[in-house]
C-alpha cells in the first residue's frame, strides 16, 4: 500500500472573508473565476467535475467542460444519450465542482440541471470545429466499441460524407443548463483552518450566505 500521509501543504496565498464577498454567488465565481485565469496559470480554468447519480444507483464524477455562465446558471454541452446524459435524465439534481490548485480555490454547485433550448445548442455546435462536430456524430459516448481503429475508420468514412457540407448537430447532442441551488468557495488557509462560504438559494430569490467550519 502506498503510504501517502506524509504529503503536506500549506495553503496560503489567499483568504475569504464576508466583508469582501458580493451578495450572490454568480458575482464571487466571476471574480474568482478570472483571477485564475489572469494569475493562476491553470490551462483549462472551465475544467469542472460533474457528478451524477448513475442508473445503476451509484455517484459517477467525470471532468468536462464549462462552456458558459451567467447569473441564472452553468453551461455544458454532452451526448444526451451517453452515461451522463441517461442519467441526468433520470435524476436532474447533479453537482459541479472546480478546483484551481495554483490558486489553492475549490467551487462546489449543487444544481438542477435541464436541456438548453435546440437554438442555444444549435448555435454553439455550429461555432465548433469540423473535427468535433464530426466526433460528436461518430461517438456513441459511452457504448462499447470494438476498437480505435473501428472509430477512426467511421470518423473517415464521415469526413468523405460531409466534404465541403455543413455538418447539422445531432438531435442527441446538445446543452445542459444547470440552475444553482446552493454555491460553496472553499479557500486554503494556513493550518487547516480553511474558509468556506456557502451561498444557499432562498425562496424569495436572494441567496443566505454561511461560513462553514473548515
Amino acid at each position: 500500500m502506498n503510504d501517502l500521509s506524509n504529503y503536506r501543504k500549506s495553503y496560503e496565498k489567499s483568504e475569504l472573508l464576508e466583508s469582501n464577498i458580493p451578495e450572490d454567488p454568480i458575482n464571487l465565481f466571476n471574480r474568482w473565476f478570472h483571477e485564475v485565469e489572469d494569475f493562476g496559470g491553470d490551462s483549462e480554468v472551465n475544467a469542472m467535475t460533474v457528478s451524477t447519480i448513475g442508473l445503476d444507483g451509484f455517484p459517477k464524477a467525470r471532468v468536462v467542460l464549462l462552456k458558459k455562465f451567467n447569473e441564472e446558471g452553468f453551461i455544458f454541452y454532452t451526448n444526451y444519450n451517453s452515461e451522463k446524459g441517461r442519467a441526468i435524465a433520470q435524476n436532474s439534481k447533479i453537482c459541479l465542482s472546480f478546483f484551481w490548485h495554483t490558486m489553492e480555490r475549490q467551487v462546489i454547485i449543487k444544481g438542477i440541471a435541464h436541456k438548453t433550448t435546440e437554438t442555444i445548442s444549435d448555435n454553439y455546435f455550429e461555432s465548433r470545429p469540423d473535427g468535433s462536430k464530426l466526433g460528436a456524430i461518430v461517438s456513441n459516448q459511452s457504448e462499447i466499441v470494438p476498437s480505435r481503429e473501428f472509430l477512426e475508420e467511421n470518423l473517415k468514412e464521415l469526413e468523405k460524407d460531409f466534404d465541403g457540407m455543413v455538418i447539422p448537430r445531432p438531435k442527441h447532442w446538445g446543452g445542459f443548463f444547470v440552475t444553482p441551488l446552493e454555491v460553496e468557495f472553499w479557500q486554503g488557509r494556513p493550518n487547516r483552518l480553511h474558509d468556506r462560504i456557502r451561498y444557499s438559494s432562498q425562496e424569495d430569490f436572494s441567496w443566505k450566505i454561511d461560513r462553514l467550519s473548515p
